[in-house]
């Protein structure tokens, strides 16, 4: 949804069409791979298609990071280097994104231990996370900038609540008789 929402902040800016507009929908992209991952995680025979999904998304994250890099470009051109450096700033948390969602899938692919595998998930969450808060600064008076932003954050924090899973830290404690029934 953060994806979406960054695609409307691009009309309010004038760049509708654009690089940003354009990593927005990569963002877009890498969440619909992220959910699907998920969903192909409840079976048990679909270890290639939860590696290919998370692949596929930072694939995705790659070429939005590529696009913002465009959109800079453009921001030069236009001469609105206030913009600019904002966009600028979301490079590197997306790249890093990227570079860890890749690292999960290719640490699931080489059966390394979940304790990797969750150490990847959790540094992509905190680097969806710093790139939450440069969303958030793009157009400060939008409330669709905010939402993004928002939505950014969720989405961080259920990349890291996933990893924290898979090494075992902040366990919920399970309910005892039949207690689970009225919860």
């Amino acid at each position: 949804r953060s994806g979406e929402l960054l695609i409307d902040v691009t009309s309010s800016l004038d760049l509708y069409g654009g690089g940003l507009s354009a990593a927005g929908a990569n963002i877009r992209n890498c969440g619909d791979c992220l959910a699907q991952a998920g969903a192909s995680c409840r079976m048990k025979t679909a270890t290639e298609l939860v590696i290919d999904e998370l692949r596929e998304g930072a694939d995705c994250l790659r070429e939005g990071y590529g696009k913002l890099n465009r959109a800079v470009e453009e921001c030069q051109v236009d001469e609105d280097y206030v913009l600019m450096e904002k966009i600028t700033n979301m490079i590197n948390p997306m790249k890093a994104s990227s570079i860890f969602l890749e690292d999960a899938g290719a640490a699931i692919l080489t059966k390394e231990s979940v304790d990797v595998i969750g150490q990847h998930l959790i540094s992509c969450g905190e680097a969806l996370l710093s790139l939450s808060a440069t969303i958030g600064v793009l157009d400060e008076t939008n409330k669709d900038c905010t939402t993004s932003a928002q939505r950014m954050v969720y989405a961080s924090e259920q990349m890291i609540l996933a990893g924290n899973e898979l090494i075992g830290g902040e366990k919920k404690e399970k309910p005892k008789g039949k207690s689970w029934i009225k919860g």
